[in-house]
């Protein structure tokens, strides 16, 4: 946190613009970082945050007329490069860390620094060693120098990675850390564990640049907020003055209460999907109807089962025994295919590795799941493909709007809007949907809901899964909890809240009695 003192400007960029193929995706930005502070810059997917990020980081050259300026080192912003915010000491730590799990710590810490050399070119390995000490006594990292990375637990990688991207400054703290999503996929207990790193190292007069989607997090730790919309900077404030539902309307333009849509009166009574002693996996005799028009929360701890009884439904996982009954008839999908055709669709839990196909458009992405509408006469219809793809893009805010974008350039909230959109196409009898808003903005996550609602009242149903008890709470109709592989309990009207979701998630009835 800002100390008394030095509280200079340390990283400042001046109308810094960026435009796409026409499309500008950063406007006029201004983001001024001090001495010392932790400084949040927060936006919704296709806000420009991870834009301005690869400005900074020389990865995207600027448009002309911006200027960049860090701890004196000044250009002009279309002149920046990977050098010269390596020079002027930006150091950046991603999401997923670039860290070699097969290698020791003290061997990752040499990667790019270079390895200490004994007389006659050897490495000199306990020279590297102490090297390696003294840097992870300096960061506070409780590991050994000798230990294998792909040992350490995630919140210690990501811990190594700042150290390795901070070893060389002159000062202990100089120079500017910009961390984007550190905390994505990290277990809440992880979180504490390098949030209260991150404190120490600001304490101790580093400056940190923080990108985060998790607002709690931000309001526990920065001293200071930048959000950008639509690729405008729209408020810098001091964190003091803001609390969660401030920063929702900062950033989606609307208030919390609005980010959930209304749940309707009544849900049809007639049952789309029946499920009788299903067996699969963990899955030790599972029991619940799903209602036409009804959005159906499943709520559990890691290995209740909550994905396989997706991924059965959707004839990923073999079925060992029950009866399924969908709209009425016998139900055994054998694989994808025939679970599509039965009119199911489903929404991974891992976008990037089973959701998307990241290297095609977001045409042909969008296209997956109906490519026969397409084929005519031994070819396929571009023309109509095309038109499709283009409204759908607009239907869904997908940002940029552009179907001839690659899908793996998209923000993370706009490649799960082409995921929704490409399926809900399909008008499914049944969507699955699995952890839907990970790794998405507020902003997006409205979105998405919005999508969910007007789905179910055109008549598809919905069977959800996330770990988000508020997500479940607001968006459900009802939500059945699996313990043990068996619905063991199920909450409606009152208990539709995310405190008795969370209780009978962890708390068996027996015990709570």
């Amino acid at each position: 946190m800002i100390t008394g003192g030095a509280q200079d400007v340390v990283l400042c960029t001046t109308g810094l613009s960026k435009t796409f193929a026409g499309t500008t995706v950063l406007q006029d930005a201004h983001l001024e970082v001090k001495r010392g502070e932790i400084h949040a810059l927060l936006g919704g997917n296709g806000s420009g945050k991870s834009t301005l990020i690869k400005v900074l980081a020389g990865v995207y050259g600027a448009d002309s007329g911006g200027r960049i300026a860090v701890q004196g080192v000044s250009a002009p912003a279309d002149e920046w490069s990977p050098a010269m915010a390596r020079n002027a000491g930006l150091h950046f730590v991603h999401q997923d860390p670039a860290v070699f799990g097969p290698l020791t710590v003290a061997e990752n810490l040499a990667i790019g620094r270079g390895f200490i050399q004994a007389v006659g070119g050897r490495i000199n390995w306990p020279a590297n060693r102490r090297r390696a000490a003294k840097i992870l006594e300096r960061f506070s990292i409780d590991v050994s120098p000798e230990a294998l990375v792909a040992n350490l637990r995630p919140a210690e990688r990501t811990m190594l990675s700042i150290a390795r991207a901070l070893q060389d400054q002159e000062g202990a703290h100089d120079g500017v850390l910009v961390l984007d999503e550190p905390t994505a996929s990290l277990p809440a207990w992880e979180v504490d564990i390098l949030l209260a790193a991150l404190r120490k190292y600001a304490a101790a007069g580093q400056t940190i640049l923080y990108v985060s989607h998790r607002l709690p997090e931000i309001l526990e730790l920065a001293d200071r907020v930048t959000v950008l919309r639509d690729g405008i900077q729209v408020a810098t404030r001091d964190i003091a003055e803001l609390d969660e539902r401030s920063l929702v309307e900062l950033i989606a333009g609307r208030d919390l209460e609005r980010v959930f849509p209304d749940r309707p009166a009544t849900v049809s009574e007639e049952i789309a999907l029946s499920v009788r002693g299903l067996v699969a996996g963990p899955l030790r005799g599972v029991d619940l109807d799903l209602r036409r028009g009804e959005v159906l929360g499943v709520a559990g701890l890691l290995g209740s089962g909550r994905t396989t009884l997706l991924r059965a439904l959707f004839g990923d996982i073999n079925i060992e025994s029950g009866q399924l009954t969908l709209e009425g008839a016998p139900f055994r999908p054998r694989r994808p295919a025939s679970a599509m055709r039965a009119g199911v669709a489903m929404v991974p839990e891992d976008r990037g590795a089973e959701g998307l196909f990241g290297s095609l458009s977001v045409r042909e992405n969008l296209s997956a799941a109906v490519v026969p509408r397409y084929w005519s006469l031994g070819r396929l219809q571009h023309g109509r493909e095309r038109s499709d793809a283009s409204a759908l893009v607009g239907a869904y805010a997908v940002r940029p709007a552009s179907d001839a974008a690659v899908a793996g350039t998209l923000s993370g909230g706009n490649q799960q809007k082409v995921v929704m959109a490409r399926w809900l196409r399909r008008d499914p009898v049944v969507l699955l949907l699995d952890e839907p808003t990970q790794g998405v903005d507020v902003q997006a996550r409205s979105e998405i809901y919005e999508h969910v609602r007007r789905a179910v009242a055109k008549g598809s149903s919905v069977l959800l899964v996330t770990s988000d008890f508020e997500e479940l709470a607001h968006l459900s109709d009802r939500v059945v909890v699996l313990r043990d592989g068996r619905v063991a309990a199920e909450a409606r009207g009152g208990d539709l809240d995310p405190q008795r979701l969370t209780e009978l998630s962890y708390i068996s009835e027996e015990t709570s009695a």
